[in-house]
């Protein structure tokens, strides 16, 4: 679970694909991109890739995450895959531990299970989502479905439980069938979150625990010292661990990434008010006539996006570790063509001295 840092990174490096699709491409192009991504990643030593769950967004393809890993499990070798994460309201527990234990049998021992408790889309969306008819009952619930997620990965209701004659297949259970032999691996869970709810579980159930600095900065050292402060010894964690999710584009000069991140910035201003949509280009944004309001809030978004050139990005990334102390930096690029994102991981690559292929 732990991974290793090279080069000079001061903590391993990652990966958090939101399958961007931009204005003038197509989910198939926006896909393409994430395995080319995935496999650069891996052949130059980032520890791991996720994918997040959204919905009803036409500018992030990654609605289905356990079927996109299964694309890249296939597409790769080594590099650790998983959630980050899959929206565990939305879905029943038995899903989940089936979906991952597929994939654990697909890719053995590189699966991760990122779990929040957010629809992962706006409130129209999330009551077309849930199991209930109750908007909030899914997250209000969270704790008792991760926990009974965990019971199903595990194989372990205890007797007279109405779910102990259930189990979730490729699992556990295949190991004690006649015959039987299971794999050692099982999905490790990690917790993920924007505030302190998830910081506390996590810390409480010795988890590992990812935090969305890249959309919630402002919570992001209240959030990490709770979980640590929280944190209980388990059979998963001695010691706490802890990753952050951060926006960082580098570009082969500063001037363009200001323009694409500016692009980046208009999408997120569409979607928080109400019109989703494709990513626009670099030249849409500069020609987009941004109210005093939306002005204010891309400099207030921007401010959180580490951009520039790769050596203004790995410092920017420097300083965040030394502010947070996280043990893990989660990498998300977001601009409008997959070839600028593709770049942005191969230019902070080089700016650490990551490996580079045989």
């Amino acid at each position: 679970m732990r991974g290793a840092a090279h080069g000079t990174a001061p903590v391993p490096l990652s990966v958090l694909d939101l399958v961007t699709v931009g204005a003038g491409r197509t989910a198939t192009d926006a896909l393409r991109t994430s395995v080319d991504i995935a496999r650069l990643a891996e052949s130059r030593g980032f520890h791991r890739y996720w994918v997040a769950e959204h919905h009803s967004m036409p500018g992030v393809a990654s609605s289905s995450p356990a079927v996109i890993l299964a694309h890249l499990a296939a597409h790769t070798d080594r590099i650790r895959l998983g959630s980050g994460g899959v929206m565990l309201p939305n879905h029943a527990p038995l899903v989940i531990a089936e979906q991952f234990g597929t994939l654990e049998a697909m890719a053995p021992g590189r699966v991760d299970l990122g779990l929040g408790r957010a629809p992962g889309t706006d409130g129209a969306t999330a009551a077309a989502l849930p199991r209930t008819d109750r908007l909030n009952e899914g997250a209000d619930d969270f704790p008792q479905q991760l926990a009974e997620l965990i019971r199903f990965l595990d194989d372990d209701f205890p007797g007279g439980h109405p779910y102990r004659r259930i189990h979730a297949v490729p699992g556990p259970v295949q190991a004690t069938s006649p015959g039987g032999v299971q794999s050692a691996h099982r999905p490790p869970v990690w917790l993920l979150g924007s505030s302190g709810f998830s910081a506390r579980l996590a810390g409480t159930l010795g988890l590992p625990f990812a935090f969305a600095h890249h959309f919630s900065a402002q919570n992001t050292i209240p959030a990490l010292d709770l979980y640590r402060e929280s944190f209980r010894p388990s059979a998963v964690l001695d010691t706490p661990y802890a990753l952050i999710g951060v926006s960082a584009l580098a570009t082969d000069d500063e001037k363009e990434a200001r323009r694409q991140v500016l692009a980046a910035a208009l999408n997120m201003v569409r979607l928080r008010t109400g019109r989703p949509g494709l990513v626009p280009t670099p030249e849409e944004a500069e020609a987009y006539d941004f109210s005093p309001m939306e002005q204010e809030f891309v400099q207030s978004w921007n401010s959180n996006v580490i951009h520039g050139t790769a050596d203004e990005v790995r410092a920017g990334l420097d300083d965040l570790h030394k502010r947070t102390g996280a043990d893990e930096l989660m990498l998300t690029a977001n601009a409008h063509g997959g070839d600028v994102r593709l770049r942005s991981y191969e230019l902070i690559a080089d700016a650490y001295g990551l490996p580079t292929p045989a």
